[in-house]
């Protein structure tokens, strides 16, 4: 069948916002504008009253997507494991959640659930009786900086990133080879494939920047300096440049987390991808073409391509979150970001 497209709603998180689209101006986008079928959705960002809603709303919910003839692709969790203000949910009561999250899930018609990185492998094996039962896959994101392959390209990381398990991949396939189950795999993010910092985000740094010139310096010598290293520099150079270490990390990015050769290797443990993306530009010279320059999208569709991977793509527009520090007349268009992005997935997809 071949590599198939889809849509995070999640692309459409400022529209939402600011009650420009319902969920139900979304689906009908992807499947008038998109000419797909794909839908992602966050919980949270959708299901009215979740964790528990309403008949009303699973009714409404699968009567939408019938109309349509939409694929309910992947329901993103988060696990808050502070829902109790008394405690920190432990492992177990998270394993529950999860069961109730792949029940729900089951009931609104989705392939898959995609917990968040940091959901320990223990409570993903602790709910995998209940994936099998409702038939519902569970799916850990490589997300970046994590790498395919453990070992290979980890570099020094901060905030949310520092407490990653960086083996996380390897540890997924092999409670998957121990079980035997086909209900648990990967959601690998093609973020782990971007190669420099966006440019919506180097335009973000310099605005909030004391001294606009230390984002040049960082972008100019990334190469040469790994993380502390560049700290220390900009500390000699530009003292008092204000620069958090989070955003020295996102100026400093020279290399992708994973190689793209390395998810061969990852095909058969697939449920579904998240396609990160945070700018779309045109292609010089090629009118209507687009791509995001900070993005290697072309070598692994190629390798997913040549390997038979037959699942879907789903859109994950991120782009906005840089330009949201400005007025109203400076927000970009997610749909027509969307749009771009269907355009180079489509076309990638089908090259020879």
């Amino acid at each position: 069948m071949g590599i198939k497209r889809g849509v995070s709603l999640y692309s459409y998180q400022q529209a939402q916002f600011f009650g420009q689209m319902t969920w139900k101006d979304m689906i009908k986008e992807v499947h008038d504008h998109l000419h797909t079928d794909g839908i992602e959705i966050i919980d949270e960002a959708v299901i009215r009253d979740y964790p528990f809603p309403s008949e009303e709303f699973i009714y409404d919910w699968n009567n939408y997507m019938a109309r349509y003839d939409m694929q309910a692709v992947t329901m993103d969790i988060y696990l808050d494991v502070h829902q109790f203000r008394d405690h920190v949910m432990n492992h177990r009561e998270a394993a529950e959640r999860l069961k109730n999250d792949i029940k729900l899930a089951a009931r609104l018609g989705f392939q898959n659930v995609r917990p968040l990185c940091l959901v320990p492998i223990d409570v993903i094996e602790r709910a995998l009786d209940t994936a099998e039962k409702y038939d519902v896959r569970i799916g850990k994101e490589i997300h970046a900086p994590l790498p395919i392959v453990p070992g290979k390209r980890v570099q020094p990381t901060v905030g949310m990133a520092a407490h990653m398990d960086f083996a996380m991949a390897e540890q997924i396939m092999e409670l998957k080879d121990r079980t035997g189950s086909s209900h648990v795999g990967l959601v690998p993010d093609f973020g782990i494939f971007q190669h420099s910092p966006s440019q919506v985000s180097i335009d973000y740094c310099k605005r909030h920047a004391e001294i606009p010139e230390s984002i040049d310096f960082i972008l100019e010598n990334s190469r040469d300096y790994e993380l502390g290293e560049m700290c220390r520099l900009l500390d000699e150079k530009y003292p008092g440049h204000g620069l958090d270490v989070n955003t020295v990390e996102r100026m400093n990015l020279h290399e992708m987390s994973a190689d793209p050769e390395d998810i061969t290797t990852i095909i058969p443990y697939i449920v579904s991808i998240h396609g990160k993306f945070y700018n779309m530009t045109e292609i010089p010279g090629r009118p209507g073409c687009y791509e995001d320059k900070a993005i290697d999208y072309e070598t692994p569709i190629r390798y997913l391509r040549e390997n038979g991977f037959d699942g879907y793509i789903d859109s994950e527009f991120e782009g906005q979150r840089d330009q949201q520090d400005r007025g109203l007349e400076y927000l970009v268009d997610e749909v027509e970001q969307v749009r771009r992005h269907h355009e180079m997935l489509s076309r990638l997809c089908k090259e020879a």
